[in-house]
């Protein structure tokens, strides 16, 4: 369940958790008219730092401008809101949780007099599938369910909307005994988790699905990467057969809640020895390494979070 904090940022100033409300006929309820952002906050030895906070901004943007949702506040600006909100609330590690949808006005399809609010919320959260998943991995399912298809709800927007396709995902895996479950697109090839992109690691290479395959371009995505092309691991993005999942030596997500959760089987079949293996653990432990404060930032990945001292902190 939810654990609430005190304040929420509300379109340029800090109120308390709940006020955060909107109207029932708001266009977003109806229509789903909204784009939203995960960051995770960690708890480094120099305190307090967000994980890519301004690359998860400028993606929030970029979903609101494909949506023609104009957000009245800069990358820089919703970057600062970030650290502001945390920094209030003297709650880390936690999650951040920034939304922009269209509110109360008109009631139909066309937001014309549809007002955009900003809203920014933090609050402890552990690991999404399970602490125990980071090392033992998790049992995953092919969905019956394809990824949206190109031209019909964009991919590269995170937005609200999508995840009722993330929502079928999901459901369908947990109904059937599952961790999780993993989308094809509409060609069939291999998309992502319903919140979270994959790899897949042969000989010695990781593959991963192109943008083209329905996938968000994910900042964890992104940095496990970077990450590889510094351990000497060559990455491929290209499209990947179903079957591939099944002959893999290792298959692991990614993504903001997931972090790098190793994939321990697909469809019952093992995959590899049927636990972590050796690639993924290198690039797991290179990964909390960086986020952690443990190894040098030389991408500038961390924001430390001002205002926020390790002796106000609550450690969760």
């Amino acid at each position: 369940m939810l654990e609430t904090t005190e304040k929420i940022w509300h379109n340029g100033r800090l109120i308390a958790w709940d006020e955060a409300k909107i109207h029932v006929l708001s266009h977003v309820i109806s229509y789903g008219s909204s784009v939203f952002e995960g960051v995770r906050c960690y708890e480094t030895k120099q305190g307090p730092a967000i994980f890519r906070g301004r690359e998860h901004m400028r993606r929030l943007v970029d979903s609101a401008k494909i949506y023609r949702m104009e957000i009245p506040y800069s990358v820089d600006e919703l970057t600062h809101a970030l650290t502001e909100v945390v920094g209030a609330n003297k709650v880390t590690p936690c999650y951040i949780r920034p939304i922009v949808l269209r509110g109360y006005g008109d009631v139909g399809v066309l937001p014309k007099n549809n007002p955009i609010e900003t809203y920014i919320a933090c609050y402890p959260w552990g690991r999404y599938l399970g602490q125990e998943a980071i090392e033992d991995g998790v049992d995953v399912c092919v969905s019956s369910w394809t990824r949206i298809a190109p031209n019909t709800l964009p991919a590269l927007s995170k937005a609200g909307a999508n995840y009722m396709n993330s929502q079928l995902i999901r459901m369908e895996a947990a109904v059937n005994g599952y961790t999780e479950g993993i989308a094809l697109d509409d060609n069939g090839y291999i998309s992502e988790g319903s919140g979270e992109n994959i790899f897949v690691i042969r000989d010695g290479r990781i593959l991963t699905p192109p943008l083209g395959a329905s996938v968000l371009p994910g900042i964890t995505r992104d940095s496990i990467i970077k990450l590889a092309a510094q351990l000497g691991i060559p990455v491929i993005e290209t499209i990947i057969p179903r079957e591939m999942l099944y002959v893999a030596d290792e298959v692991f997500f990614t993504g903001t809640a997931a972090e790098v959760t190793p994939i321990r089987s697909v469809d019952r079949i093992p995959v590899g020895g049927g636990h972590r293996g050796p690639i993924t653990e290198k690039i797991q432990r290179r990964f909390f390494e960086v986020v952690q404060g443990n190894a040098a930032d030389e991408f500038g990945w961390l924001t430390p979070v001002g205002g926020v001292r390790e002796s106000e902190t609550v450690s969760v």
